[in-house]
């Protein structure tokens, strides 16, 4: 995600704090949950599926005791903490900011971290209709701060404008309505952001409120929950899909769902940020706004549960063609990356164009496919593709015009730790023609722009293990190889090891 605007890139020989406050409150809340929550369970022991709802326990601990239906629950509240530390090595580049540009990866080594905590409050109003609440806590340090990586973000957690000073904030409040239309009746397990309850296998369900667009859409069972799976953010979503949001991912609007057996049609109407990215919404709903749609199947094949996803998305957003900031510079070099007076990302390169002289509404679309399929029972594989049509900035995302993902999960079942986790995954991200001439004229866009570049994909290796040390602790190792950071030949590439822990309540 992207820094605040005009924020200066550290320096790489500025000398960072080993630990800071944040880093110290989330050691402390560690402590603290394993001595009051998790009690003395040992590593080794033989535990169900890593997915498993015995994993949360505060609700099951109600439920064993009585005292609660998780099959069909009025109410019910979970948590979570996470803290991830990258580190990133030194790597080759033969230039770095460019002429004035900004939006480099600094090739020293740098630290990163995110730490988050998440309470998931949900509440039945009446027969079909359920409120949830998600407040959420952020502390961050990025690296280079969140510039020069395009699509391959080697932290999901990492946010627009984030500070390594506790933020807190609402990320979630929406109203769900059901109705039901027949068919077999099925059990929706108790979850964040579901009660346990039972409903018909024909169903439209309408979703209205504050939430984020991939809460919904783009669901995919081994790559996407990734405070248990991958780090890298191109394993999230799409890396090309620009779904809108603010600053922190989250949106207002609305999502209905319409469930006929195993078939699944969902529309999206959201508002979108009034800059690119940047936390406040435009509340003119009509006037700018994204839509998406998407069809699931969900299958057996061999016995082995599979799906099959389409999505189409359409961004209506004041934003710029790069085409059209380029002839705005060429017709007239005062219109420049330094001589806006409007909304810029701070460039100081004076002969190099900038979008903000060409941001006026226009649209913006792309397409994608999600496969997901168990292949043997803990072994499931995924890929994602999207083609965007790559001629306007990015607004809410990623820098990406095209991309793919694809990769393996296994739980550890196979040798005796089935709440362990294996993944395997490669990623990688395009940028259209008319990107690349824009940033090797020197101008930058959300995240990337080296002031020169020769056109690379961008891809990335991301492998990771989790170990299940305590009923629910996990602490995973991770690593992660990037060539061509910012789809950029001449720099790279870049190695980052990271380290996961991962609490749930």
């Amino acid at each position: 995600m992207n820094a605040n605007k005009g924020t200066a890139p550290h320096s790489p020989l500025q000398k960072r704090r080993t630990t800071g406050t944040a880093e110290l409150l989330f050691e402390v809340l560690l402590l603290c949950y394993m001595v009051f929550f998790l009690g003395p369970a040992q590593a080794g022991v033989t535990e169900p599926d890593p997915r498993a709802q015995d994993a949360f326990d505060f609700m099951n601990v109600l439920a064993k005791k009585g005292l609660h239906d998780l099959k069909n629950e009025r109410w019910n509240a979970y948590g979570q903490f996470t803290y991830i530390s990258s580190w990133k090595s030194g790597f080759p580049a033969l230039y770095t900011n460019l002429n004035g540009s900004t939006n480099s990866l600094l090739p020293g080594s740098e630290r990163s971290f995110t730490g988050t905590a998440t309470l998931y409050l949900g509440l039945k109003t009446w027969n079909g209709g359920e409120v949830y609440f998600v407040p959420e806590m952020i502390s961050m340090r990025p690296l280079s701060d969140l510039k020069g990586l395009g699509g391959a973000i080697q932290n999901f957690e990492l946010q627009k404008g984030g500070s390594e000073t506790p933020i807190y904030y609402r990320s979630r409040l929406f109203f769900k309505q059901t109705w039901g239309f027949g068919g077999e009746r099925i059990q929706l397990d108790s979850d964040p952001m579901q009660l346990g309850t039972t409903v018909d296998s024909r169903r439209l369900v309408v979703r209205v409120g504050n939430f984020s667009v991939i809460d919904f859409f783009d669901r995919n069972s081994y790559s996407g929950d990734l405070r248990r799976q991958f780090l890298n953010m191109a394993f999230m979503t799409y890396a090309a899909f620009d779904f809108a949001a603010d600053a922190r991912g989250y949106t207002w609007g609305a999502v209905g769902e319409y469930f006929h057996d195993n078939w699944t049609m969902r529309f999206g109407h959201v508002a979108t940020s009034i800059d690119p990215n940047q936390l406040p919404l435009d509340t003119r709903i009509f006037k700018y706004y994204g839509q998406q749609i998407e069809f699931e199947r969900r299958h057996l094949l061999y016995g082995h549960p599979g799906a099959i996803r389409v999505l189409a998305y359409r961004n209506h957003e004041n934003m710029g063609k790069f085409s059209d900031a380029i002839a705005a510079f060429q017709s007239d070099h005062n219109k420049n990356a330094t001589t806006c007076t409007g909304f810029n990302y701070g460039s100081g390169n004076a002969s190099a164009p900038d979008l903000c002289w060409a941001r006026k509404p226009n649209d913006k679309m792309g397409i994608g496919i999600n496969l997901e399929q168990q292949v043997l029972d803990g072994i499931g594989i995924f890929l994602r593709g999207m083609y965007s049509d790559g001629k306007t900035e990015v607004f809410s995302y990623t820098s990406t015009d095209r991309s793919i993902s694809l990769g393996a999960l296994v739980n550890g079942s196979r040798w005796g730790r089935k709440r362990d986790l294996l993944g395997v995954g490669f990623a990688a991200g395009w940028i259209s023609s008319q990107h690349a001439k824009y940033l090797n004229m020197g101008g930058v866009d959300g995240f990337i722009g080296d002031g020169r570049i020769k056109r690379g994909a961008e891809h990335v290796v991301d492998i990771f293990y989790s170990v299940n040390v305590l009923s629910s602790l996990w602490v995973t190792a991770d690593y992660q190889h990037i060539a061509n950071p910012g789809f950029n030949a001449d720099r790279g590439p870049v190695n980052i090891y990271g380290m996961r822990i991962h609490a749930e309540f």
